[in-house]
């Protein structure tokens, strides 16, 4: 049977990396699909300051700037469970772009904007503000709740 609480509401700060028109993507490696470089937000802790934390702890490398674009809310199921996650979107530039991944059970990829395009990255709709974003370069909000 499936469970629903409100413990599982998450908030996550979600990095977008660029290096030479490419786009730097995260996959879980029991995983078919892409998300973005970030992750959780402890109760109490600046999103920006989440946003550091996660980088590092994932790839090695210190974040020189960020700046926030967008949200989008999403609602998946994930081992019989539901969660409801809504993602704060920052455009972020690295100090080094050289990366050691360092979680074992997650790879990163540079994808052209092409392949970008191609790919299936979760959440679709943060996919879809950033395709728009690329052009428009406006602050989104959008949600893939019906």
């Amino acid at each position: 049977m499936p469970r629903i609480s409100k413990k599982n509401f998450e908030l996550c700060a979600r990095a977008i990396i660029l290096k030479r028109n490419k786009i730097l993507l995260c996959w879980n490696k029991k995983g078919k699909h892409f998300f973005f470089p970030g992750g959780h937000i402890y109760f109490g802790e600046r999103a920006e300051f989440a946003l550091r934390r996660e980088i590092k702890e994932e790839i090695g490398v210190l974040i020189k700037k960020s700046d926030f674009i967008g949200a989008v809310e999403n609602v998946f199921w994930e081992e019989n469970v539901k969660h409801h996650e809504l993602n704060l979107v920052f455009y972020t530039e690295l100090k080094k772009t050289k990366l050691q991944v360092r979680e074992n059970h997650i790879g990163f990829d540079w994808k052209s904007l092409e392949e970008f395009k191609e790919e299936r990255v979760l959440p679709l709709a943060l996919q879809k503000s950033l395709l728009r974003w690329f052009k428009d370069k406006k602050i989104f909000w959008s949600s893939q709740i019906s």
